[in-house]
């Protein structure tokens, strides 16, 4: 992997997770809706992911309803300081993850002492092996009283989510720096609002945008709250991004190109950069246009179908720098892939892209790799896997990949003295 660039003293190398994905035994709306909805999703996998180049590997287990079903998920609740353990050992210094809110706040306005104990404990092993703890307040999922309430669909709701990022700043926050409100407000917007794949299942536009709205009201909210609690904690929201581009000249192709750029970034961060002390950015692939389509090239494709180019994170950390001028954390990255026969080369094309615009000036902050863990991939399950760490589902064992190997090696060079 590069490292002619001298990366700053301070910058937070590691990866990401998310409670649901990884814990296991959570009971939450997501945990109610995969119940529901696991013998369809394994009855439709043909007609959704029958045409990826991988369908016979992945047919076992994307035709069997029990790969819907997290479950025991990654058995991370258990083993976190065994994976503590492991990311130590790959040289990084920070590692994102989600406190779960169904665990905190079961039942309306009753805290679990026990869960918020966990946390604690969780915080206090990450510090204890000098690695970052980046606290993720909402990746997802909701607690099933305050989706009864209506969820994000009402902006009056937005006190119990400032309620709950107060209780755990409060009980986490002398070792909590770094907090990312929401995650990727426009993926769960369009997965469960727009095309109704993920719960609540509606698929009513003007909701979404509705969703979405009350979705920057509070985080605008809840980082006015951390900011008053102590100027020191540094907010943001985990903001998906891709690089949009125009496939040829034509007028069309590149106004559509700079629409499409908009509502994905734009609409969004401008409602919300001023509460912003950085801006967390989740890059996966690009969308190239042509007329008003997308249509991706695919000559070079994740497990998942993505069409690949971790050199374009260049392009979007470049764009959102000189329009907003916050500093950058990447706070997701990565590429679905069981066989380990791309994650190296999408490790080393991402950093070059960091190096590239760091040399041009970009403040970028820190690079969390999406995942550490294996993990359930929402609505597709077990079959894609993200992690850094191979998990055996059946026994929860761990295995470092080879590319997790290399990313060690290379944390330990440019980490250098003050690794």
């Amino acid at each position: 992997m590069p490292s002619q660039v001298k990366f700053p003293k301070r910058f937070l190398w590691g990866a990401a997770i998310s409670a649901h994905q990884t814990e296991g035994g959570n009971h939450n709306q997501w945990s109610v809706w995969e119940l529901e909805n696991a013998k369809s999703l394994a009855a439709q996998a043909i007609y959704q992911y029958g045409d990826l180049s991988n369908w016979a590997d992945i047919k076992p287990e994307a035709t069997n309803p029990q790969n819907y079903v997290s479950g025991d998920a990654s058995g991370h609740f258990r083993q976190y300081k065994q994976d503590i353990a492991l990311a130590k050992k790959l040289n990084m210094n920070a590692l994102r993850f989600s406190v779960e809110w169904s665990r905190i706040e079961p039942h309306e306005g009753r805290w679990d002492a026990t869960a918020i104990n966990h946390y604690k404990a969780y915080v206090n092993e990450l510090r204890k092996n000098d690695i970052e703890p980046i606290l993720t307040l909402f990746h997802f999922t909701l607690p099933i009283w305050f989706t009864k309430r209506g969820g994000f669909e009402k902006r009056s709701n937005s006190r119990y989510f400032e309620r709950f990022a107060e209780k755990i700043l409060q009980e986490l926050g002398q070792d909590i720096t770094y907090v990312i409100t929401i995650n990727e407000p426009e993926v769960y917007v369009a997965e469960s609002y727009f095309e109704g794949r993920w719960p609540p299942a509606k698929q009513s536009k003007l909701l979404g945008i509705r969703v979405l709205n009350n979705l920057a009201v509070s985080h605008k909210r809840v980082a006015k709250m951390i900011h008053g609690m102590n100027r020191r904690y540094k907010v943001s929201v985990a903001k998906n991004s891709c690089y949009v581009y125009a496939g040829d000249d034509a007028k069309l192709s590149i106004m559509s190109a700079a629409i499409l750029q908009y509502l994905q970034d734009d609409y969004f961060i401008k409602k919300i950069r001023r509460s912003c002390d950085f801006l967390g950015v989740n890059y996966y692939f690009s969308d190239r246009v042509y007329g008003y389509r997308i249509h991706n090239p695919d000559t070079n494709v994740s497990d998942m179908g993505f069409d690949m180019h971790p050199g374009d994170l260049e392009h979007v950390l470049e764009r959102l720098w000189h329009k907003y001028k916050l500093p950058i954390m990447i706070t997701e990255n990565g590429c679905a892939d069981a066989s380990d026969k791309k994650r190296q080369w999408w490790l080393t094309q991402s950093v070059a892209a960091i190096q590239r615009v760091l040399t041009a000036g970009v403040d970028v902050r820190g690079y969390l790799h999406w995942s550490l863990l294996d993990n359930v991939e929402w609505d597709k399950g077990r079959w894609p896997r993200f992690g850094l760490i191979a998990v055996n589902y059946d026994t929860m064992e761990r295995t470092l990949r080879p590319s997790a190997k290399r990313y060690g090696v290379f944390l330990k060079k440019v980490r250098g003295d003050h690794g």
